[in-house]
């Protein structure tokens, strides 16, 4: 069963589905196909957004959007785990992206799962976006709809001219 927040973020995604996987993916090409279920069976979790998207470059693809509310050092594990469940489950490649809402101390983020036991490796790599690096300027340039109840929190967003031009 879907938790509020999945189901939030599913709607606020969807309010402009091109425009967010162009800013999480940085391709430009690229068009969303459709917005899929992405509850795994086998163990309890749903992902946040699991979108079908195509481009000319990659072909077919799954965009996994992950959002957290702050950065959690179980993230790695997580992604690799997302990651691999979708790719089974849908028989295509998976382009996964993690979100953090708040940031919590200055610790860096990590953008990869690996791992090493005798001699076998596991690798995950996945694009990670921290909103308050994000610059508040790109909800409007975008225009990205999904972003503007974090604009209090993207970059330069504290500023009272910017949050009176939402209103």
């Amino acid at each position: 069963m879907a938790k509020p927040a999945d189901v939030s973020t599913k709607k606020l995604i969807s309010l402009a589905p091109d425009n967010w996987v162009k800013w999480v993916t940085q391709i430009p090409d690229i068009v969303v196909g459709e917005i899929l279920n992405s509850e795994f069976q086998w163990i309890s979790r749903e992902s946040d957004v699991l979108i079908r998207v195509e481009s000319k470059q990659y072909g077919e693809f799954l965009v996994l959007n992950e959002l957290q509310l702050r950065p959690s050092s179980e993230m790695p594990r997580r992604m690799r785990a997302y990651a691999a469940l979708t790719e089974e489950k849908y028989k295509l490649p998976t382009y996964p992206v993690l979100i953090n809402i708040l940031k919590i101390g200055d610790e860096e983020i990590p953008n990869r799962f690996a791992s090493n036991i005798a001699g076998l490796q596991a690798r995950q790599d996945y694009r990670v976006i921290n909103l308050w690096e994000v610059d508040v300027k790109i909800v409007f340039e975008q225009p990205l709809p999904s972003l503007l109840p974090f604009v209090p929190i993207l970059q330069g967003g504290e500023n009272e001219s910017t949050n009176s031009a939402i209103r």
